[in-house]
């Protein structure tokens, strides 16, 4: 398998934890990764580049043709291993795939940096912690990556 991600044009989105905002964006990406096993940096480098060259915001012509950088939009990046959840021989989801948790999490903060030094006002949720995530998707617009 690869990461992917669950990405959303949001015009904003935060993510609380324990009743506190930890992370917030205005306009920009809401990521959502999946770390399956086997992961690579050199797939994730390939997603999160995918993800900042996007071609999704519009431009002065209202087509979706500028990226994240062109608008200068902020990403948030928020770890979801139930994104790995498969439920092909039942109702409750089997999370075989997922990558182990230390795992997960090196590579999940690997992406956090990766997006921040691509010139990307980034920021993150807080791995394995239970999150609240809010967000306003713009457009809608949502695309599921995999590299």
């Amino acid at each position: 398998m690869a990461p992917f991600g669950v990405v959303q044009r949001v015009s904003k989105a935060s993510v609380t934890v324990n009743g506190q905002v930890v992370s917030s964006i205005d306009k920009g990406f809401l990521t959502l990764l999946g770390v399956a096993k086997g992961d690579s940096e050199e797939k994730l480098q390939k997603l999160i580049t995918k993800v900042i060259a996007l071609r999704v915001f519009p431009d002065a012509e209202g087509k979706m043709n500028l990226s994240l950088k062109d608008v200068g939009g902020q990403h948030l990046i928020v770890s979801q291993f139930t994104l790995l959840g498969d439920t092909a021989k039942g109702n409750r989801p089997s999370f075989i795939n997922a990558e182990a948790p230390e795992l997960a999490k090196a590579l999940y903060e690997k992406a956090l940096e990766l997006s921040q030094s691509s010139g990307v006002s980034t920021c993150g949720g807080v791995f394995g912690a239970d999150m609240k995530v809010e967000l306003t998707n713009d457009g809608p617009v949502t695309l599921l990556l995999e590299t």
